[in-house]
């Protein structure tokens, strides 16, 4: 993996994952949002240098982009996670279950294991209320959908096949009532029409008025709850 040295005395090289590409016809840039890794495409034929030579030209708008990856979170007690759209505390328990108060979310048992028993809770939570939002929904739009199924995944927030199965990432949890409403309106939409017409953004916004607000939360704020890792989820 090839390092950019930094053009600024001080600054710690940029780490770039070298990606060459059939379909590729100049060199493009991408850092993630997600984990701030740094990819650079280049043609099958270009030369490496020409490459490097390319990034060290976009190196302020690396950096830039570098710094606004939110910075991972830790799980520990005393750290905080928000739990539909409140930050709560992570408090040790009593008994076997995590309990949901106001202001905190207690979790019982070995602090070790405290990452995968917040991510099981949060992967109940999310069922039950992605399943109430989507079956309130699918019965305002008269269409009954075939199934649910949560994932954890990074490119979307959730989808709908043509076949009627849909799917969320349950990170929605974490995430305003009303933005897990919005996403699940969405993806019902989709059962009268797959597309994004404006058929389609009629449809949501008969199935929820004023959507759009959350989903301009979802766009600017919803790549932050990535940043929580939680062992095994």
């Amino acid at each position: 993996m090839p390092l950019l040295p930094p053009s600024t005395p001080g600054l710690a090289p940029i780490e770039i994952t070298l990606r060459r590409s059939a379909r590729a016809r100049r060199f493009s840039l991408r850092v993630s949002r997600l984990d701030g890794r740094v990819t650079l495409s280049l043609p099958l034929r270009a030369r490496e240098a020409d490459a490097l030579d390319f990034a060290r030209g976009q190196e302020a708008w690396l950096r830039r982009a570098l710094e606004a990856v939110p910075a991972e979170a830790v799980l520990a007690h005393g750290a905080a996670i928000p739990v539909e759209g409140q930050m709560r505390r992570l408090m040790p328990g009593q008994g076997r279950a995590v309990q949901l108060t106001d202001e905190a979310l207690l979790v019982p048992g070995d602090p070790a294991q405290l990452g995968r028993r917040v991510a099981a809770f949060l992967k109940t939570r999310a069922r039950d209320r992605l399943a109430a939002a989507s079956d309130h929904y699918a019965a305002r739009l008269g269409r009954p959908y075939a199934s649910l199924a949560l994932r954890d995944t990074r490119s979307r927030w959730g989808s709908c096949t043509h076949d009627g199965r849909l799917m969320y990432s349950w990170r929605l949890i974490m995430a305003p009532p009303a933005v897990l409403d919005y996403v699940c309106a969405h993806e019902v939409a989709h059962l009268a029409q797959m597309n994004h017409s404006p058929a389609f953004w009629a449809e949501v916004a008969r199935l929820m008025p004023g959507y759009a607000a959350p989903r301009r939360w979802l766009k600017t704020e919803g790549q932050a709850l990535h940043a929580y890792r939680f062992d095994g989820s």
